[in-house]
């Protein structure tokens, strides 16, 4: 009865599967360390495609920060061009303005107007210069009379003979005006010594015997 427990006994226990002798921890250590590094290959691949993205953009938003500064920069040269053109047709205007005004003929109802167009082109940046007695600048002035005088020590304009107009840094019309620069100092005139006088003279004498002699 024993045996026979014992026989079922060893019946039902399961069998042991067999296991191979060689050991499987270095294959799967190789394994890991191919993963790895193409894990970490991939990883650069895609760092140095990142970083060639960030490039491209950085290029193309400078690209377009250059563009848009140049735009602005010819929308604002046309636009002071319009306004310098448009403000030159009016200076004849302005002239004939300066001129009523000074022979007291700007009053009534034309000084009101006239007042009111300086203000307007004065408010489109339209600036008058020229001043007597200021240095004469040839980038600013046009020299139509020239004289000297004692009391200037440099080129002065002396009289505006027409006021000049400018945009900003635009040039409209230059101040057309008199000019007077320092009086020249002639060069004074050593007097030779008497010494030096007279031996001249001896020696003129004797080159003039010394010719006669060579004649006879």
């Amino acid at each position: 009865m024993t045996s026979e427990k014992a026989r079922n006994d060893d019946a039902e226990q399961p069998e042991q599967p067999e296991t191979d002798d060689a050991p499987a921890a270095p294959a799967d250590a190789e394994a890991t360390d191919a993963a790895e590094s193409e894990e970490v290959d991939e990883v650069s691949a895609l760092k140095a495609q990142l970083a060639e993205r960030t490039a491209d953009l950085q290029r193309l938003q400078a690209e377009y920060l250059n563009y848009k500064r140049r735009v602005e920069r010819d929308r604002d040269l046309v636009r002071e061009g319009a306004t310098a053109n448009s403000l030159t047709a009016l200076l004849p205007v302005l002239d004939d303005i300066d001129r009523a005004r000074d022979h007291g003929e700007l009053e009534g109802g034309f000084k009101a107007v006239a007042e009111s167009l300086e203000r307007a082109v004065g408010a489109l940046g339209l600036e008058r210069f020229g001043k007597p007695g200021e240095e004469f600048d040839p980038r600013v002035h046009e020299a139509l009379m020239h004289d000297y005088a004692d009391d200037v020590d440099t080129v002065t304009a002396q009289t505006i003979l027409q006021v000049g107009y400018r945009v900003g840094e635009r040039i409209l019309r230059p101040a057309r005006v008199s000019v007077v620069e320092p009086a020249p100092v002639d060069a004074p005139v050593t007097p030779q010594q008497p010494d030096e006088t007279a031996a001249a003279t001896d020696a003129d004498a004797a080159d003039a015997d010394a010719a006669d002699t060579a004649e006879e």
